[in-house]
């Protein structure tokens, strides 16, 4: 398990990033003092992995980068945003278990 296959997605990068990706890409909004975030993080990490090079996974910190989690309206941390080809196509938020995450991803791909 690493974090070299997820995104450090920001305010800045969001649009070419996350909107310019032709395919699957998976938004985790989180905070450093979101204790379910820290807990999904594991899972997070484990499917950028598992799906390295079907899907793109990157990370939002809603307190360093708030205009793309308002944007969003963001108001329940972690959020998950499921974007196909730069639209939205699916919404999670709270404290899941990686069964959880991976089906959302596998409805997609």
């Amino acid at each position: 398990m690493s974090k070299n296959n997820i995104i450090r997605v920001t305010d800045v990068n969001f649009a070419a990033e996350v909107l310019g990706f032709d395919g699957i890409f998976l938004l985790d909004f989180w905070a450093d003092w979101c204790g379910p975030c820290l807990a999904i993080a594991p899972h997070i990490e484990s499917l950028a992995d598992e799906y390295m090079g079907k899907i793109k996974i990157g990370k939002l910190n809603i307190d360093l980068d708030s205009e793309v989690a308002a944007r969003f309206e963001i108001r329940a941390i972690p959020t998950l945003i499921l974007f196909k080809n730069g639209k939205i196509v699916d919404r999670v938020s709270g404290n899941m278990s990686k069964i959880v995450i991976e089906n959302l991803i596998k409805k997609y791909i």
